[in-house]
């Protein structure tokens, strides 16, 4: 039986003022939209783009498996380029030339455990597209981790 491909829509958002840092995912699954939110403090723009998806990939393991085709759909090429990057990531064992840990190298090596462990593909979106014929939920994933920012920047500001 072949199991239907998840597909999601990430995006991540941050203030760099007050490095506060908002993400959203929209799955479609079995013809429903599931969304799943957040934000954190003290972030970056990036590590708010690969929580997004982390998240994603979370809840898909934990309700329905680690078998299940996953298409993650991001505005982000450093999400998208996580494959090409991998052997170089693993091979340096997550450190930079200049001997520093690569920048959110735990997030990194979340996502690539999740390479590794489920089929997974990546699309790049072009990001801020209003609704088309494809229905680009990147927008939508947009508006809301930007909503999150602009929610907590104030309560969060130090």
């Amino acid at each position: 039986m072949v199991e239907e491909v998840i597909t999601v829509y990430t995006d991540g958002s941050c203030n760099t003022m007050t490095k506060t840092g908002g993400w959203a995912s929209i799955l479609l699954i079995g013809g429903k939209k599931i969304v799943i939110k957040g934000a954190e403090k003290n972030t970056t723009n990036q590590r708010m783009e690969l929580t997004a998806v982390l998240k994603a990939l979370e809840y898909v393991e934990a309700n329905h498996g680690l078998t299940c085709p996953v298409h993650i759909c991001a505005d982000s090429q450093y999400v998208i380029d996580i494959e090409k990057r991998m052997p170089r990531l693993q091979q340096n064992n997550y450190v930079t030339k200049k001997g520093a840990p690569s920048r959110n190298g735990d997030l990194l090596r979340e996502l690539i455990a999740y390479l590794q462990r489920m089929p997974l593909t990546f699309t790049k979106v072009i990001s801020h597209q209003k609704k088309d014929q494809n229905e680009n939920l990147n927008r939508e994933a947009d508006k809301l981790a930007r909503s999150i920012v602009r929610e907590n920047s104030k309560e969060w500001k130090d």
